[in-house]
């Protein structure tokens, strides 16, 4: 086995929720598998991802007040509206 593809552990963590959400090239699923594999800190990082994102799957979705969701996204637009001075030219 050599290290040609060993990738260092800052990019595995980068990876890390492609790798787990399987949204990575083949080669990519390689070397982060492989970095894992030997990397006893990012294994451990990998883990506790994997186990969060299960525990929050397990919680489900909760079921809120159409008040309540129309407030939100009221909120929600007024923060990603472009201001109209920086879309106009000049």
């Amino acid at each position: 086995m050599t290290d040609r593809n060993r990738i260092p552990c800052d990019q595995a963590l980068r990876l890390l929720a492609e790798y787990l959400d399987d949204e990575l090239s083949d080669l990519e699923r390689h070397d982060v598998r492989h970095h894992l594999d030997t990397c006893r800190g990012c294994y451990s990082r990998a883990e506790f991802e994997r186990q969060l994102r299960a525990q929050l799957a397990s919680l489900g979705r909760l079921r809120v007040r159409s008040e309540f969701e129309g407030r939100v996204r009221t909120l929600i637009s007024r923060f990603t509206l472009v201001p109209e001075s920086a879309s106009s030219d000049g």
